[in-house]
């Protein structure tokens, strides 16, 4: 017997509920893993709210690090004892232990202590792809990050900082500013104060930038748009405030022949070989120094709840873990 959350209605954070459960042996291709940490992302609350439909009851949770406790018939990507991360499974690592399939694992370095790996696999491999893939973060380009000082934000800034760029980033308060500053954001924009459109302007003498990389989604999307330079892309990778309404994509057209996309971590990771390339070049940033995983907050598993509270509120700065 293990305990995991379980919702069975979309709704505010109410619905999850503490349970137990019984866990059968792991199926062909399956690995049971005993969670050490579990991470606490955005979507999870998109996914409890409904914004992502989901067959219900459900689980919840896609990100945690732990031990291979057992391993079901076939498996030989990983073997009983290995620690291990994961942040494209299927959902329902708000638990105890689980039943997972062994393709989506990644073996955990030595290095990289179990609340580390919970709290950036997910956050870390999106900015692996939005720097590395989605658009290739040069020396000397200028970049704008949404939500600077959140769990990606801080990633995100970091990373592009050691490539050699300049980052501008958006944050709502001057606490969020100086959390940003400190995590290489040349210049952090307070949002509630400030139209971050115009500021970008300012900052770039007026040509804009070649990428703006945007988690806000309704709220931000088209002032997004009005600081990217000719031919930039808008990389709209979340919706905090809510979905992107429909657009007439004339609209592109009129801004400067913009290039906009909506990329996800589970396409870009989708091939075994590409999960494995991107997590190893994320673990090699962070047990370099060159990336640091900030964990500010910490939940016991059953005060999830208030865990999602405070995301949603936006009370929270870098990352946050869930303990079971």
């Amino acid at each position: 017997m293990t305990h995991a959350i379980r919702f069975h209605q979309a709704g505010g954070p109410e619905v999850m509920q503490w349970m137990s459960i019984e866990l059968p042996p792991p199926a062909a291709g399956e690995v049971r893993v005993r969670h050490h940490a579990i991470g606490l992302n955005y979507i999870d609350t998109y996914h409890r709210s409904g914004l992502y439909p989901l067959p219900l009851p459900s689980g919840l949770g896609q990100e945690a690090a732990g031990v291979v406790e057992v391993i079901g018939e076939g498996v030989t990507e990983v073997k009983v004892g290995d620690r291990v991360a994961y942040a494209t499974s299927p959902l329902g690592a708000y638990a105890e232990a689980r039943n997972i399939p062994a393709q989506v694992l990644v073996p955990l370095p030595d290095a990289i202590s179990f609340e580390q790996g919970a709290a950036m696999m997910m956050q870390g491999l999106t900015a692996q792809y939005l720097l590395r893939r989605t658009y290739r973060v040069q020396a000397g380009d200028t970049v704008l990050v949404h939500a600077a000082a959140g769990g990606v934000g801080t990633i995100l800034c970091q990373w592009a900082k050691a490539l050699g760029a300049t980052v501008i980033g958006t944050v709502g308060s001057d606490q969020k500013a100086e959390v940003a500053r400190a995590h290489g954001c040349d210049h952090p924009i307070v949002y509630t104060r400030e139209k971050f459109a115009e500021r970008v302007r300012e900052l770039t003498g007026g040509e804009g930038v070649p990428v703006v990389y945007d988690s806000i989604g309704k709220d931000t999307f088209m002032d997004s748009l009005a600081c990217l330079r000719p031919l930039g892309l808008m990389v709209s990778y979340g919706n905090a405030s809510g979905a992107v309404p429909p657009v007439d994509i004339g609209v592109l057209a009129r801004m400067g022949s913009l290039f906009l996309t909506r990329p996800t971590l589970f396409t870009y990771a989708a091939k075994r070989s590409d999960l494995l390339a991107m997590a190893a070049e994320l673990f090699e940033v962070v047990a370099a120094g060159t990336v640091k995983v900030e964990i500010n907050q910490r939940y016991a598993l059953k005060e999830v709840a208030q865990a999602h509270r405070d995301l949603e509120g936006r009370r929270t700065t870098g990352s946050t873990i869930l303990i079971p």
